[in-house]
């Protein structure tokens, strides 16, 4: 694993809560992510990691708090001050989200197409670039439906990247491929990250990929409706006293690790 990044905080999550219907789903989390940094979200099923994902890229306001990305709050602006902050990171989503009906040069050419003014010559060779990054110039003119399932998340990347983003968001990147490939795509996170510096988003819960690409890593809880645990993955593995924390690292069943009392909220700044 890369060295962990020293620099200045480009995403700020400050006493931010989340609702739906009145319900709250996450109240009063407060992090920071460095930029240069693979930071990965983890915990159970419904405990809030897609929730904390979508308000993070602008899709739903907090319901308090707020989010800073490079430190602008991306729920508190409006027209073309939103849209240059929605210009610094990309997103990959779980499914990959490919247009079936576009080859994949055309998948990643479409945001150049949508934000820039740039002539079709120059968006082709764009687009083909990030395509190279990614280990697919040779797939260039292909349709979605005749790639692999690791391809089609590599593609996936590439239209993330085609804007030349500072952050890159990842829903689960290696949902539903095989240990190999998703080995390979952790690969290639490291390799972007060491060589553009990306600042990588990335919800996940395959122990693999969070050991060998992560920098830090925060654990949400259902019932806590927040934080309980915050550090590199090694640290919550090798010394974390919360049952919870432990059961996730050393995939313990709950018999084997007792009753898992509440923690006090973990509020990291």
């Amino acid at each position: 694993m890369a060295e962990q990044p020293n620099g200045r905080p480009i995403i700020q999550v400050q006493d931010f809560t989340a609702a739906y219907d009145g319900h709250v789903v996450l109240e009063k989390l407060s992090f920071e992510i460095y930029a240069g940094e693979v930071f990965a979200i983890l915990g159970g099923s419904g405990c809030g990691k897609s929730t904390l994902l979508k308000h993070m890229i602008g899709l739903y306001k907090p319901a308090g708090g707020r989010i800073l990305i490079d430190g602008e709050d991306i729920a508190a602006v409006s027209g073309d001050e939103r849209m240059k902050i929605l210009r610094k990171f990309g997103v990959l989503y779980q499914s990959g989200a490919l247009f079936g009906s576009m080859t994949l040069i055309e998948n990643v050419s479409l945001p150049l197409e949508e934000f820039t003014d740039l002539p079709p010559e120059a968006i082709r060779l764009i687009a083909m670039m990030r395509l190279q990054r990614v280990g697919l110039a040779q797939a260039a003119d292909l349709m979605p439906a005749e790639l692999s399932g690791g391809m089609q998340k590599r593609g996936a990347i590439a239209r993330a990247m085609a804007l030349d983003p500072q952050i890159l968001f990842m829903d689960e990147l290696s949902a539903g491929l095989d240990p190999v490939t998703s080995a390979d795509l952790d690969q290639l996170v490291l390799s972007l990250s060491h060589s553009l510096k990306i600042t990588f988003v990335i919800v996940t819960h395959e122990l693999p990929s969070i050991y060998t690409i992560a920098h830090r890593v925060i654990m949400l809880d259902k019932q806590q409706k927040g934080i309980i645990a915050m550090g590199t993955p090694q640290e919550l593995r090798d010394h974390s006293r919360d049952p919870r924390v432990r059961q996730f690292f050393l995939r313990q069943t709950s018999g084997e690790h007792g009753s898992s009392s509440a923690q006090p909220n973990f509020r990291a700044h």
